[in-house]
């Protein structure tokens, strides 16, 4: 009898060690895809709620410049289940206020740890794609808005630093997250690849480049979370060409209603105070597409700024309408 516990508790020793190191083998490793060499490293001095993060110091790619990828995998994280997948951009601004800028976040790990345990949004997992400053605007504008610019007033245009010289990279950008960087995340992680499952969310430019990858590619992504979304595409300036193009080409290209989920939002101060005249616009194109309250929203903040302290305080609406574990 006693021969027969030593053995189970040696089994049962041998299954904790290959659960550890099967929980512990996504911290530090190095894949080859495609002959390109990605390597995993946890960002173990990063201050985070909960779960882990990992990071591709330098993302390879053949359209953008490299850049860091960092993956948040929630609390319990496993291979045993499968997880739906967020795609967020200026991925240095999500998870640690004490490595931004402006020493702000938007509390991604947070509002993800809360929400999952409480069973209201599916499992899931971030991948956040970290921004370049002096080249953010032409990677997250949406390009092709630029063909329902007239062609005399595209010659006369400039870039946020005043260069005449503008290369746009929207196309690029979500070439990128299509072709290179979620071929990997499908294939590293037990993630479902669906559009169902596939949702993209950013802010400001990157609240454009979410509409814009929804309506690129919308047999990826399922909805598309665009917060303070910049409806004026560059800074304020008379005679702006960009918002006018910015919906026409929604009009064009957003995909219909009924597969997929589109969430807008916006405040009425700082740079937020821009966006509420365009309410009516984003409210008609979304009614002639056939969306309603159940697939579409278009919400106003009263007093809401243009930060990241603003959108980790309703970061959990945008949240739980894209991935709510009831619908």
């Amino acid at each position: 009898m006693k021969r027969l516990i030593v053995i189970l508790c040696f089994c049962i020793v041998l299954v904790s060690c290959a659960n550890e190191e099967k929980q512990t083998q996504f911290d530090s490793e190095t894949i080859i895809a495609n002959s390109t060499t990605y390597d995993l490293e946890p960002v173990n001095d990063a201050s985070i709620y909960a779960g882990k993060l990992i990071r591709i110091d330098s993302f390879p790619s053949k359209y953008i410049t490299p850049r860091p990828v960092d993956i948040w995998l929630p609390k319990g994280y496993t291979r045993t289940k499968n997880y739906s997948v967020l795609y967020m951009h200026d991925g240095q601004m999500l998870f640690d206020s004490t490595t931004t800028w402006n020493k702000q976040e938007w509390k991604v790990d947070e509002w993800g740890s809360q929400l999952i345990a409480e069973g209201k949004t599916n499992d899931f997992i971030v991948v956040a794609i970290h921004n370049i400053p002096n080249i953010r605007w032409q990677d997250l504008f949406p390009q092709k808005a630029l063909n329902f610019i007239d062609e005399n007033v595209k010659d006369s245009l400039v870039d946020i630093a005043g260069k005449t010289d503008i290369k746009f990279n929207g196309d690029n950008y979500l070439k990128f997250i299509v072709e290179e960087l979620k071929p990997l995340i499908d294939r590293q992680y037990t993630v479902y690849p669906n559009k169902e499952n596939t949702f993209v969310m950013g802010s400001s430019m990157g609240g454009l480049t979410s509409m814009y990858a929804i309506s690129e590619y919308p047999e990826i992504f399922g909805g598309a979370g665009c917060l303070s979304t910049h409806w004026i595409g560059a800074m304020p300036m008379p005679y702006n060409p960009y918002p006018d193009a910015i919906f026409k080409y929604m009009e064009a290209n957003l995909p219909k209603a009924d597969t997929h989920k589109l969430y807008f939002d916006y405040g009425n101060k700082t740079l937020d105070k821009h966006y509420p005249k365009y309410a009516s616009r984003v409210d008609e194109i979304l009614k002639g597409k056939g969306y309603t309250n159940i697939d579409s929203k278009n919400l106003f903040f009263e007093g809401a700024d243009h930060s990241e302290n603003s959108w980790n305080q309703r970061l959990d609406i945008p949240l739980i309408f894209l991935l709510d574990k009831n619908k």
